[in-house]
């Protein structure tokens, strides 16, 4: 039985230039955590992701969550967490707020994510384990896929999650090969070119396949440039995404977009304005087979809907420290198994609760292990932080989800 709760404001300043991009020149990492403590003396500890400023709302709002779980029991709660998720998210005292964005959703995802944490440190096992051995009805009893029936019915969920569930032994061997990392620290905004050609060099013989370099700056000229070196660096063999973080009206992202197609990027991540579902299409359609990357800034199912629904987006990176925590991370994973799109999730959480979440996505909804975003600023304030040997990600083996903060123990 939960009960007892802990709220905490925690918050993390980088070193020169680090976490920098087209809008955040001088970010703070920032995490509203949510502790829910049992009367067994289990932690379960979940957070949601900011850059500073603002941190201390969604703790308050965690807390008007996290106060109505106190008493209940963490198995018969994950039981039906699909309706309990629907309930909070839909509370009348918040929803003019939101509805399912901003400050209180992302509460929501802090005080989730600490339910699922429990669950697992209450089971004994990591969290990627308990998920993978749910039933398909009991991974749908976690779910809410109000507003998706157009496009998902429960039934249809069922049947995918089951169809996907029976072939899952043909996919664990990725527990012992790891899951592949790519190196989204090589080039952030405010980096030196020399810097970014270095941390290129780094990240090759580190292992990584795969690296990110941050784009939109007001000089064009100066993203292509960047471009070039890494693509330089790196060789024709690797992977290079390119991230603009929303600075480019559609008419901007066509063109430059069409100029940056030449060093042969992966994928162009956040080229405008992230609500704008329709712009996306337009872009997509013009810079074909170049695909885009969508989903840091989208806040919940129904958009991730809308992206895949109009062709958008050739990758989805839903953030589970982002959107409502794991609940609804799975529903759109389960979407975008649908639309056979590949998940490959932004990491506000520096990879901690995503290494579990993607391990889930491949072994039980199919998804291609493709790789997963590393950031490295935050390591040493996890009780148990992520390993990447060769670019690869060793799989966790301690129970629970990996977010046990230091600082906050």
């Amino acid at each position: 039985m939960i009960t007892k709760i802990q709220i905490n404001d925690a918050r993390f300043p980088l070193g020169k230039g680090a976490g920098s991009d087209a809008i955040h020149r001088d970010p703070i990492y920032s995490y509203a955590v949510t502790n829910l403590i049992d009367d067994s003396g289990h932690i379960g500890t979940g957070f949601a992701f900011t850059l500073g400023e603002g941190n201390d709302l969604v703790c308050k709002a965690a807390a008007f969550y996290a106060e109505q779980l106190k008493g209940k029991d963490i198995e018969e709660l994950m039981a039906d967490f699909g309706a309990v998720f629907h309930q909070f998210s839909n509370e009348q005292q918040f929803r003019w707020l939101g509805p399912h964005k901003g400050v209180v959703h992302l509460a929501l995802a802090s005080v989730t994510n600490a339910c699922y944490d429990l669950w697992a440190k209450k089971r004994g096992v990591p969290l990627w384990k308990l998920l993978t051995d749910l039933t398909a009805q009991e991974i749908l009893n976690t779910l809410d896929l109000s507003y998706l029936e157009d496009e998902l019915t429960r039934e249809q969920a069922l049947a995918l999650l089951q169809s996907n569930i029976n072939s899952k032994s043909e996919r664990l061997p990725i527990l012992e090969s790891g899951y592949p990392g790519y190196d989204t620290s090589i080039g952030w905004f405010n980096y030196p070119d020399e810097k970014v050609r270095e941390n290129c060099k780094k990240a090759v013989a580190e292992g990584f396949t795969a690296m990110k370099l941050k784009v939109g700056s007001t000089d064009p000229e100066r993203d292509i440039r960047r471009a070039h070196i890494v693509r330089e660096v790196a060789g024709a063999d690797i992977k290079v995404m390119l991230d603009a973080n929303q600075q480019w009206t559609l008419p901007q992202a066509i063109k430059i977009c069409k100029e940056l197609q030449h060093m042969n990027p992966y994928w162009i991540e956040e080229p405008t304005h992230p609500d704008d579902v329709l712009a996306h299409a337009t872009l997509a359609k013009a810079i074909a087979p170049t695909k885009l990357a969508l989903g840091e800034h989208v806040p919940n199912r129904i958009i991730f809907k809308n992206y895949l629904q109009t062709g958008s987006a050739g990758f989805m990176q839903v953030d589970a420290v982002r959107v409502g925590g794991v609940s609804e991370f799975i529903t759109v994973s389960l979407l975008c198994r649908k639309f056979n799109i590949p998940v490959v999730p932004h990491v506000g959480d520096m990879g901690q609760l995503h290494q579990h979440l993607v391990l889930f996505n491949h072994i039980s909804m199919g998804h291609e292990a493709l790789f997963l975003e590393h950031i490295p600023h935050l390591q040493q304030h996890f009780v148990h932080p992520v390993k990447i040997e060769g670019g690869v990600y060793q799989t966790p083996m301690e129970p629970g989800s990996s977010c046990d903060l230091i600082s906050l123990r």
